[in-house]
């Protein structure tokens, strides 16, 4: 038997400067109330988001003065390579491996442009072979967590014996606008924090995880949901549908499917581990999966630290889920624009 996908390592890094909530939503109050009609209505998702304090890769008050996507563009460069450096160089030296054993570099990110991508202008920092493959994905959104870990794996179990590396950076709050607001806009400035993570990936028997399966389900005519918009100041978020309530009445059938393509079905599960994308997705997720209301407890204390980072978030979950002990049997899953729910099943090595 071919030795199966293990996941050799797996590392978070988040920014230096903290956003914590009280202070963002004071913030909040004093640019957006006289420019939006409807602030004080909607100013209860700073309360309600489930969220204490956040990370970002500049001093909240850079965002207080009007930025071009030029600005956003430069300090997306930036942050976006440091993050990279970071999470990459830890995930390598949890599995004692260097940047001159990696064979492959799968780099997600949707919250800026780099061309050259991100992992190219990291390639001397890290110590990368010039002969290394890489795969920059974008567009992926909240759901680039687990899609990018099945790419990964994917191309892992493709080419057996080479080292594949993960890494997923989202700068999220380069996204908070003063101008043109819309609600999506004000949704955004209550949950989007700053984070990445990577995980080192190989045909291996050792690891703290095995990857058994993956699987994507799209649902036609939701293109609305979730994605950017384009203007003047850059990438600004939409929103377009409530996204629990769709979670809800949808989430449980394509489950089910992608489960089945697994020869799985939701009783074989130990734990979903899933993308916090807010208070209300989560116990969505829950009551859609037929989970105790509270289970999903490590998602909750990563939305109350970090916020919602956008892909890697999901990772941060899985970073603690690992911490506490594996079950036998776990699915990481996320979703994202498209509308699409990404799935990786996995089984603990432990």
């Amino acid at each position: 038997m071919p030795a199966p996908v293990a996941l050799l390592s797996l590392s978070t890094a988040s920014p230096p400067h903290q956003m914590p909530q009280g202070q963002v939503a004071e913030v909040a109050r004093r640019l957006f109330e006289g420019k939006f009609p409807q602030f004080d209505r909607m100013a209860k998702v700073f309360e309600t988001a489930g969220i204490s304090t956040r990370q970002s890769i500049l001093p909240i008050e850079w965002y207080l003065q009007p930025r071009s996507w030029p600005e956003r563009t430069a300090a997306y460069l930036h942050g976006a390579v440091e993050l990279f450096v970071e999470a990459a160089q830890t995930a390598l030296d949890e599995a004692r491996l260097k940047g001159a054993d990696v064979d492959i570099i799968v780099t997600v990110s949707s919250t800026g442009i780099a061309t050259p991508s991100l992992e190219a202008r990291a390639m001397a920092r890290v110590g990368f072979r010039s002969d290394a493959a890489r795969v920059p994905v974008f567009g992926l959104g909240c759901a680039g967590g687990a899609t990018g870990l099945a790419l990964a794996s994917r191309l892992a179990k493709a080419t057996p014996g080479a080292v594949v590396l993960l890494v997923i950076v989202e700068l999220c709050t380069l996204a908070f606008r003063l101008e043109d607001l819309s609600k999506a806009d004000i949704v955004a400035t209550a949950l989007f924090g700053d984070g990445a993570a990577a995980a080192v990936l190989r045909c291996d028997e050792g690891g703290f995880a095995h990857v058994e399966g993956m699987a994507e389900h799209t649902w036609p005519g939701t293109l609305d949901i979730m994605g950017w918009r384009v203007d003047p100041q850059g990438l600004g978020v939409i929103f377009a549908r409530a996204i629990p309530p769709f979670a809800r009445a949808n989430l449980r059938p394509a489950m089910i499917e992608m489960l089945a393509s697994q020869r799985l079905g939701l009783e074989d599960v130990d734990r979903f581990i899933c993308h916090p994308g807010g208070m209300k997705v989560i116990d969505a997720m829950e009551m859609a999966l037929s989970m105790e209301q509270g289970c999903l407890d490590h998602e909750r204390a990563v939305l109350r630290d970090h916020g919602n980072m956008s892909a890697p978030t999901v990772l941060y979950v899985l970073d603690q889920a690992r911490r506490a002990g594996l079950p036998g049997r776990s699915v990481v899953t996320a979703l994202g624009p498209g509308f699409t729910s990404s799935t990786v099943t996995l089984r603990s090595a432990a």
